[in-house]
């Protein structure tokens, strides 16, 4: 199996939704970005994976020198040799890559955070880095770019975190703010137990409201001259904003289930968002 199919099986597996953004892309940039997302994974399972977190924090360690290996062009996962040949070409930098290597083992150092800055901290290193990533590899003539796709990173990992509820509180993690659990007088004992009251809905109602703002804040950033290179995004956006939808029309009911659309209703977004360069999506949003 070369690194190119290994990522590629990497990505198909996971089932993400990330995935279907990445079926209208030219060769090249396809294999650029699935590289990248199979990086992201093998570091993400690195952390959700591991019973000890001690482990964990090794191999990340062991992740961060490769990451310096790749650079030195000695690369020995599959991962990194199927990225080494993009890094120059896609902008893809060290910094941006050993940024993503904190944001997951920030997921071991701590499992609340206190208030939105704190939450959005967390954020920029999990996603918002991805997306500044991503925007290279998809191609922009404009910087201000960069600032949309940190946004819009931004704006998934707000989706992740709403749809992901009851997943994470499973693993002893809750990412809802602290003082916004007070704010809606919602005990952080109530979500672990998966017990759902009025005011978890408003809670949710809340955190659903925020994210669907970064989105409009995400496109509003979107220099037009870039919009064609960036349907990719745009395919994601419109994919997590529909999911958005589902969970609102289930009550949020998201802390005994995982709420996500159909392989079918994805591409069919895929494939819209695609032939329209966003237009559809820029109507819903309001931008």
């Amino acid at each position: 199996m070369t690194p190119d199919q290994y990522c590629q099986e990497k990505a198909a597996q996971s089932g993400s939704s990330f995935y279907y953004s990445f079926l209208f892309l030219p060769p090249e940039r396809r294999r650029a970005i699935t590289a990248l997302y199979a990086l992201c994974r093998q570091l993400d399972d690195t952390v959700d994976e591991a019973s000890d977190a001690s482990v964990a924090r090794l191999k990340l360690a062991w992740w961060r020198t490769e990451i310096e290996r790749l650079f030195d062009g000695k690369p020995e996962h599959p991962v990194t040799q199927a990225l080494a040949p993009h890094l120059v070409a896609c902008g893809i930098t060290q910094d941006r890559l050993l940024e993503i290597v904190d944001g997951m083992e920030m997921d071991l150092d701590q499992t609340r955070y206190l208030d939105y800055p704190a939450l959005q901290r967390y954020c920029r290193r999990a996603a918002g880095v991805v997306g500044e990533l991503s925007a290279g590899i998809f191609g922009y003539a404009d910087a201000q770019t960069l600032a949309y796709a940190d946004r819009l990173g931004l704006a998934f990992q707000l989706t992740n975190i709403i749809r992901d509820v009851g997943d994470d509180a499973r693993k002893g993690r809750i990412y809802l703010p602290v003082n916004e659990l007070q704010q809606f007088d919602v005990k952080a004992a109530d979500i672990l137990n998966g017990r759902y009251s009025d005011n978890f809905s408003a809670l949710m109602r809340f955190q659903c409201e925020r994210a669907r703002r970064a989105y409009r804040e995400a496109l509003a950033l979107l220099p037009p001259e870039d919009r064609r290179p960036q349907r990719p995004g745009l395919i994601m956006a419109a994919i997590y904003y529909a999911l958005l939808d589902e969970i609102e029309r289930s009550g949020y009911q998201v802390l005994h289930q995982r709420i996500s659309l159909t392989p079918l209703r994805k591409l069919w977004l895929a494939w819209k968002t695609y032939v329209t360069g966003g237009r559809a999506l820029w109507r819903q949003i309001g931008s």
